[in-house]
């Protein structure tokens, strides 16, 4: 049975993570054992949208071969629930083969999905889910807000108006009698199934707004317009469509989308801080050698 631990890397919107997966593959691999990544991203599942979602490139997946990118099109539907069984595959794939697996991302309900046996709320009635996606047009989040702080005032203390997809899920709960999450550490009741190890990675205010405003400058000149027309020309899901980048560069707002991409990875990097059992380390520059060597060390105590 393959009792090394799994390697949980989290972080921000352009923090490196994948980088840090990487050269962290590439150590083990000096040490005899091969690894696998396993992606924790609500949309790098759509294979048509890989340049907005950020996801792994071919070159990066020739070097460290990353499960749960691209495996569905824009055109689906794609929920947590399904992700946690292609997650736990994967993971249970990788394990199996006497490799190590490394679950790498920066959304946190999916991460938890693959590490654990979370348990998730129910699936809710799509006319509920239709109505209030017409109020969210029609009135905007603000107003969705303040019927979600009558119902739920601890729940939305803690979204921000900027956050519509999480304030929509938290109302589909209460409206169906079903109580959403009362805080980040709900996430976490469930232990791990398999020894984990995980390490959170984070940078300083500036150098994380300056490297989101590069990540986006990279994107546009990939291509990101061109990939966001062809997607609504297929026509995306909901899930597809919530992605950062589909609604403002189908209007060509760059502007908006640094802005929204600036407040997720701020949204972020609070939770992250929040998370017991994860060392955090903080990132400044290119030098990965701080969560290289802490990851691996975190990986010995555990392996020995």
């Amino acid at each position: 049975m393959n009792e090394l631990p799994v390697i949980a890397i989290f972080g921000a919107t352009a923090t490196g993570k994948t980088a840090v997966a990487t050269e962290v593959a590439r150590m083990l691999r000096t040490r005899g054992l091969e690894s696998e990544a396993v992606s924790a991203d609500a949309y790098a599942v759509y294979r048509e949208i890989p340049i907005i979602t950020g996801a792994p490139t071919r070159e990066e997946q020739n070097v460290l071969k990353h499960h749960c990118v691209g495996i569905r099109s824009v055109t689906d539907e794609f929920s947590v629930g399904e992700f946690k069984s292609h997650s736990h595959a994967s993971i249970d794939q990788v394990r199996a083969a006497g490799k190590v697996a490394i679950v790498v991302g920066g959304t946190g309900l999916y991460l938890r999905a693959a590490l654990s046996d979370l348990a998730l709320r129910p699936a809710v009635d799509p006319q509920l889910r239709a109505e209030l996606e017409s109020h969210l047009e029609l009135e905007g989040a603000e107003v969705l807000h303040a019927e979600l702080t009558h119902s739920e005032p601890e729940v939305a203390a803690r979204l921000s108006v900027s956050d519509p997809r999480r304030i929509l899920r938290a109302l589909e709960l209460s409206r169906s009698g079903l109580p959403p999450h009362k805080s980040v550490t709900a996430l976490w009741d469930q232990p791990a199934r398999h020894p984990t190890v995980a390490l959170g990675l984070v940078r300083e205010r500036e150098e994380r707004r300056r490297l989101i405003t590069e990540r986006i400058e990279r994107m546009i000149d990939l291509g990101a317009a061109a990939e966001v027309t062809t997607a609504w020309k297929i026509g995306p899901s909901r899930t597809a469509a919530a992605a950062i980048g589909m609604r403002e560069l189908r209007t060509g707002d760059v502007k908006s989308m640094r802005n929204r991409t600036q407040q997720f990875a701020k949204r972020q990097g609070t939770w992250l801080r929040r998370l017991e059992d994860t060392e955090i380390v903080t990132l400044s520059g290119a030098d990965l050698t701080a969560p290289v060597e802490r990851i691996l060390h975190l990986f010995d105590s555990h392996a020995a």
